[in-house]
Formats: C-alpha cells, sequence, structure tokens
C-alpha cells in the first residue's frame, strides 16, 4: 500500500484534504493522505482505471478502458452508478472505445476522451446517450479531427481544450461555435518550446495558465493562453 504501478491520473479531494490516485497496473484506485502521507487505501479496486474527475459535490467519476464505460462513486458507495458508455466497445452514441482523460463540469456534464474513437463525447447528467463535440471522423490531422485524444479541460467561458496526443498539438473547440483553433504545438513532434512528443494530461491555474504534460519529453509545459 505504499507503491504504485504505472498511476495514469491524480485529483485533489478538499473534503478529506487527500489524494486519489489511479493505480493503474495494480488495477485500483486509492486514496492518499495529501499531508504526510506514508501509505494509501484501496477505495475502488478490480478497474482498469485511466482518468478521474471529482464534482463540486464530492462525487468520484472513474473511467475504466477495458469495460468502455464512466462509473460515478457517490460517497460510501460500493458499486458505483455508470453515467457514460457502458454498452460494449463501439463507436455508437451510446458506446465508448478505450476511454481515457475526463472532466465534470458544474452542471455534472461529463466530457470523455474517446481515445480510439478519436473523438470528445459529452454526456449530459442522466443522459443514455453522449454526443460528439470534437473529432469522431477517422483519425486525422486537419482542424476537424483528432489522433487518440488524452487529456482535456473546459475554462470558466466553456471552452474545450484537448490534447490531441500523436498530432502533438492542443486544440480548443470554442463555446456556443464550431470555430476550432490549434492552441499550442502542429509543428511537429520535438523539443522545442511550440512543440510536443504525445502529450497526456492538461490543466488550468487560477490564474488561466495551461499546463500539459509532454510525455516522452519527460517535462511539463506551462502556456499563458488567452482565454478570449
Amino acid at each position: 500500500m505504499n507503491q504504485l504501478s504505472r498511476p495514469t491520473d491524480v485529483t485533489i479531494d478538499k473534503k478529506n484534504d487527500s489524494l486519489i490516485i489511479c493505480d493503474r497496473d495494480n488495477q485500483r484506485v486509492i486514496r492518499w493522505p495529501r499531508k504526510n502521507g506514508t501509505k494509501g487505501q484501496t477505495i475502488i479496486s478490480d478497474i482498469d482505471c485511466n482518468g478521474l474527475a471529482i464534482d463540486n459535490n464530492g462525487n468520484l467519476y472513474v473511467s475504466d478502458e477495458k469495460k468502455n464505460e464512466v462509473k460515478r462513486w457517490k460517497i460510501g458507495d460500493t458499486n458505483g452508478t455508470i453515467v457514460a458508455g457502458g454498452n460494449g466497445k463501439g463507436n455508437d452514441r451510446n458506446q465508448l472505445n478505450g476511454p481515457s482523460y475526463i472532466f465534470v463540469d458544474e452542471k455534472y456534464s461529463i466530457y470523455v476522451s474517446d481515445t480510439k474513437n478519436h473523438r470528445v463525447m459529452k454526456w449530459m447528467k442522466g443522459a443514455k446517450e453522449g454526443i460528439v463535440i470534437a473529432g469522431g471522423k477517422i483519425k486525422g490531422n486537419s482542424l476537424s479531427q483528432l489522433n487518440q485524444p488524452q487529456g482535456l479541460t473546459v475554462d470558466h467561458l466553456g471552452n474545450l481544450y484537448v490534447a490531441d496526443n500523436y498530432n502533438n498539438r492542443i486544440m480548443r473547440w470554442s463555446a456556443g461555435s464550431k470555430e476550432v483553433s490549434i492552441v499550442v504545438g502542429g509543428n511537429g513532434e520535438g523539443r522545442q518550446p511550440n512543440q510536443f512528443n504525445h502529450i497526456g494530461g492538461l490543466a488550468f491555474d487560477r490564474q488561466g495558465n495551461l499546463y500539459a504534460a509532454d510525455w516522452s519529453n519527460n517535462r511539463i509545459q506551462k502556456f499563458d493562453i488567452d482565454l478570449n
């Protein structure tokens, strides 16, 4: 319980002052004290966890890559509730294929990087089907395409940011429109400040700076983004 094996995502549980970690190769989600923690506690077992998110009520959302589903775990839950996917592997609107990172907004809508379908889906609270809001065509590098998306986040204006992994770029879909733009990258694979070598997670800080996990370059990049 004092070890991890290929952790893929982490989020902060502010109410319990702890970290929640996807301990991927150990097929578990663990809670780890944020201060002076020496070992974790398993809170979900037997899960191929890939991504995590916590909503404003403290509910935990976990993507399961092999079961092609996202579950919500309320405090005290032992089984969880499927809130996206769960209908086998596929590319229909009620299916997922290799879900990875997830994001939950203030209205409890769930955004899912549907990685092997090369798209991002949005599942409204209680919906039985999702809506394709980015990508969804065959993989490619045009503005309307993605190639195995990973990290994603939404800013306070509702703009969606996606780590377009194999295209080595971060894309933005503007809220309320179909406008798509490359925020950073798209300059080939490399180590320059405007390049990536595969991208994992994304996150904003309170000042509006965007952070990206630049996987194969073994670095975290920080960008000052014009949110307007």
